[in-house]
């Protein structure tokens, strides 16, 4: 999908991005093969060729930052598949909703091929380097919650990647609720030790890890490796269905969407 966006160029919008579509100019190769047919002004025309060779560059070379700047951020979603091996499925647990008061006690991160978890008091401060080559962050209401949580509890790390918070998309395709509540509507099952249990109760088994039941942390580590694995299936549902909007022009809702673990016809 990164190769048939134009909105990271200065003085593209979406109205001016669907008329090229609808004019079967749909990908960069497309557009620099038009030789000067694509329904644009000639200046803009001339920008936009030079500015995706410089976008061909940056994605040959991994240059996530380019795209990071200059694609809006509601549009992050669609690197989700040319960046897909820098990505970052991520989830924080903390003492409570008070970034001045309550501190981080677990992340959880996934790669789509390994969960790690990294605890307070052990190996916390072992999470920068963790997200260091990542390129894509990808969360549930993250914007809000986890990053600002993040970036008060390590104020040197890097957090520069492009962020796809699925909460947005998500609605845009017609869902509403916390994760949980979205995982149910399109078919993800969780644990039977997990069903349930909130955030609250997050907090509530670190407490109790603290008073000295190690059990608790174990649930609390399992409840928070769902919340990650599980957001690799809601991206891929969100990338294929506002793929799917956004270049045919459809109309995709929630009540419209298969479950996520039943194969297409």
């Amino acid at each position: 999908m990164l190769r048939q966006t134009f909105r990271h160029i200065d003085g593209v919008g979406d109205r001016t991005e669907r008329r090229l579509w609808r004019a079967g100019v749909h990908s960069w190769e497309e557009f620099l093969g038009s030789r000067g047919r694509a329904p644009v002004p000639r200046p803009l025309a001339r920008r936009i060729e030079d500015e995706l060779a410089r976008s061909e560059v940056a994605l040959r070379t991994g240059r996530y930052r380019y795209f990071a700047d200059a694609l809006p951020p509601r549009e992050h979603w669609r690197a989700l598949r040319e960046f897909r091996d820098g990505i970052a499925y991520l989830d924080i647990e903390t003492t409570g909703l008070s970034m001045g008061r309550d501190a981080v006690t677990v992340v959880g991160v996934y790669d789509g091929r390994r969960e790690r978890s990294f605890v307070k008091g052990v190996n916390l401060h072992e999470l920068p380097l963790a997200l260091a080559r990542s390129k894509v962050l990808v969360t549930f209401n993250g914007a809000r919650f986890d990053l600002p949580f993040l970036r008060r509890a390590f104020p040197r790390m890097r957090l520069d990647q492009m962020h796809v918070d699925l909460m947005y998309p998500l609605r845009r395709l017609g869902f509403r609720g916390g994760l949980k509540s979205i995982e149910r509507q399109v078919g993800i099952e969780r644990s039977e030790e997990t069903t349930g249990l909130s955030g609250f109760d997050a907090v509530r088994l670190w407490e109790a890890y603290i008073r000295g039941d190690q059990g608790a942390l174990d649930l609390l580590l399992e409840y928070n490796s769902e919340d990650v694995v599980n957001l690799e299936s809601l991206a891929e549902m969100v990338y294929a269905e506002l793929r799917l909007l956004s270049l045919e022009e459809g109309f995709v809702t929630a009540d419209r969407l298969r479950p996520v673990h039943e194969p297409a016809p």
